[in-house]
């Protein structure tokens, strides 16, 4: 389990990080949101001792943080660092070197990870020769190979495409399945609502958001009302707490409501001629949520 206590960090006059509190349990996936500036990759540059927190603390399994512990941690930096003038074999087996492992231990799981995410081009080829895709990764190769029990992602997704993406999000849930810890940042939101289980929003350095990804949604109140019916949107907008609305492509309605109650309100207007095809009321995405936080003022 990863524990982290009270850490805050300043540069000069500007505090980057202001009094960041979070736990990760075995076998966990925490998302890490927040605008750029935020605060994000300092708190995992202060997690890995890149940076020294000012106070503040962080624990690994009960325990201060060692240097011992850093050979068990994954870690892929939002700037990609590879060496473009050797070949991935070798690329590879100098990060696991770096982490303590054998050149024996890794080579023959070399293949398997290349087949595991689709890197296309031979072992033996050289970084440079691979495409911007291939070569973020080998370096997500270099962060996992070494089967690391805590896992820092900083902007895993950034660049790849949708299929390379689903990989990605393959390879994460697979370090879940077998007890890692997993903390990632990103910038899309559908990526952290699907597959994390715990979720933490940055500030200007402050925490704003913290907890389970689905209980912070409830939170907002069951608010989104996604119905399809014949009646005109116009006349669905005239209800008291229906604050607005707008017809989607796929032809159903789409309403924000003032609270969850308004929904009951709905439902009998539009069922009073019976049967209706759709009615979920639901309460807002991740992406509406950050939107409405990154809009409110700091308190």
């Amino acid at each position: 389990m990863l524990e982290v206590k009270n850490l805050v960090k300043r540069f000069g006059e500007m505090t980057a990080v202001n009094d960041v509190s979070f736990q990760i349990q075995d076998g966990k996936i925490l998302g890490l949101i927040g605008q750029n500036g935020a605060g994000k990759t300092t708190v995992f540059r202060l997690i890995l001792d890149f940076f020294k927190a000012n106070s503040g603390e962080v624990f690994w399994n009960g325990t201060k943080i060692s240097e011992e512990d850093y050979n068990s941690i994954g870690y892929l930096p939002e700037e990609r660092g590879l060496y473009p003038k050797i070949s991935i074999e070798e690329q590879i087996i100098y990060f696991a070197k770096l982490r303590g492992k054998k050149r024996a231990e890794i080579l023959p799981q070399i293949d398997l990870w290349m087949e595991k995410f689709q890197v296309k081009g031979k072992r033996t080829d050289k970084i440079k020769t691979l495409s911007k895709g291939n070569q973020q990764k080998v370096q997500l190769i270099c962060t996992l190979i070494h089967e690391p029990d805590l896992v820092i992602l900083d902007e895993p997704f950034s660049g790849l495409d949708p299929v390379n993406a689903e990989l990605l999000k393959e390879g994460i849930i697979e370090l879940k399945e077998k007890g890692s810890c997993v903390i990632f940042s990103s910038h899309n939101m559908d990526n952290v609502e699907k597959i994390c289980d715990h979720l933490l929003m940055l500030k200007n350095g402050h925490v704003v958001l913290n907890g389970e990804v689905q209980e912070i949604r409830e939170k907002f109140g069951r608010t989104k009302l996604t119905v399809e019916t014949k009646l005109p949107l116009a006349q669905l907008l005239e209800i008291t707490g229906v604050v607005a609305g707008h017809e989607s492509k796929d032809g159903t309605v789409i309403l924000t409501l003032a609270e969850p109650a308004v929904g009951k309100e709905v439902f009998d207007l539009v069922t009073q001629e019976g049967y209706i095809p759709v009615f979920d009321q639901q309460p807002p995405t991740l992406e509406e949520i950050f939107k409405l936080k990154v809009g409110e003022k700091d308190e």
